[in-house]
C-alpha cells in the first residue's frame, strides 16, 4: 500500500480526526485548537479585571457585561445558522447545527454567572472550571486524533484536571476536598458524543451543576 493509500485508509479508520472535516484543513484545526487554549484569559480578565471592563462598555457591572456577551453570542449563533455558514476553523457539519464555539462560549458565560462567589478575588469555582475546558478538553481531542488508548486519554486527563484543581487550591483557595471528585466529573462529561449539545457545554454545565447541588455544604 502506498503512502497516500495509507494515509487515507487511516484517516477513514479514526473517526477521532477531525482535520478533513475542518475548515481549513489542518490550519484551521490547528486555530480552533488555539483559540480554545486561549479562553483560559477570560477567567483572569473576568476575576480581576472585569468591573474595569465592564465600565468601559456602557457603564455595566462585571456580570451585566457577561449576560450583554451572552446575548450577543445568541443572535450571532441565529444569524449564522439561518445562512448556513461556517468559518475558518469550525467543521463542515457545523453549517446546520449549533457550533461548539457557541456551546463553548455560552457556558463559560454560565459560569461566569452562576459560580459561587468564594475564594481569592470570587474565583475558587469558575477559575479552575473554565481553566480545565480550554485546556483539558483540546488535550483529549489530540490524544485520541494520536490513537491513544481511552484508557490512557481518561487517566491523563484525570490527572491533568485534578492538577488544575489543587494548584486552584493553593492560589485561589479552592476547597481541596472537592478536586477528586470534580476531576472525575469534568473527564466523565467530556465523554458522550451526542449530536444536541457540544461537550464544551457537558465539560462546564455538569460540573458547575454538581458545584451548585453541593454549595450549601460548603
Amino acid at each position: 500500500m502506498s503512502n497516500e493509500a495509507q494515509s487515507i485508509s487511516d484517516n477513514i479508520l479514526n473517526i477521532n480526526d477531525h482535520v478533513p472535516a475542518s475548515v481549513g484543513g489542518l490550519r484551521g484545526h490547528i486555530f480552533r485548537r488555539l483559540i480554545h487554549i486561549a479562553m483560559m484569559i477570560i477567567p483572569f480578565l473576568y476575576y480581576w479585571n472585569g468591573t474595569s471592563i465592564s465600565n468601559f462598555f456602557f457603564d455595566l457591572d462585571p456580570k451585566q457585561f457577561v449576560s450583554v456577551v451572552a446575548f450577543i453570542f445568541l443572535l450571532t449563533e441565529i444569524i449564522r445558522l439561518r445562512m448556513g455558514f461556517v468559518v475558518f476553523g469550525q467543521r463542515d457539519y457545523e453549517s446546520k447545527q449549533i457550533s461548539a464555539f457557541f456551546w463553548g462560549g455560552s457556558s463559560v458565560c454560565l459560569v461566569l454567572l452562576l459560580s459561587p462567589e468564594v475564594g481569592i478575588q470570587n474565583s475558587a469555582f469558575g477559575f479552575p472550571l473554565i481553566l480545565g475546558l480550554t485546556l483539558i478538553d483540546p488535550l483529549m481531542g489530540e490524544l485520541r486524533r494520536a490513537n491513544w488508548s481511552s484508557k490512557y486519554v481518561i487517566v491523563i486527563a484525570y490527572i491533568g484536571t485534578i492538577l488544575i484543581w489543587i494548584s486552584c487550591h493553593y492560589f485561589l483557595d479552592t476547597p481541596l476536598f472537592i478536586a477528586p471528585f470534580i476531576a472525575a466529573i469534568v473527564v466523565a462529561s467530556e465523554w458522550p458524543r451526542l449530536t444536541w449539545i457540544d461537550d464544551n457545554a457537558t465539560m462546564l454545565l455538569i460540573p458547575l451543576s454538581f458545584i451548585l447541588f453541593l454549595e450549601p455544604f460548603l
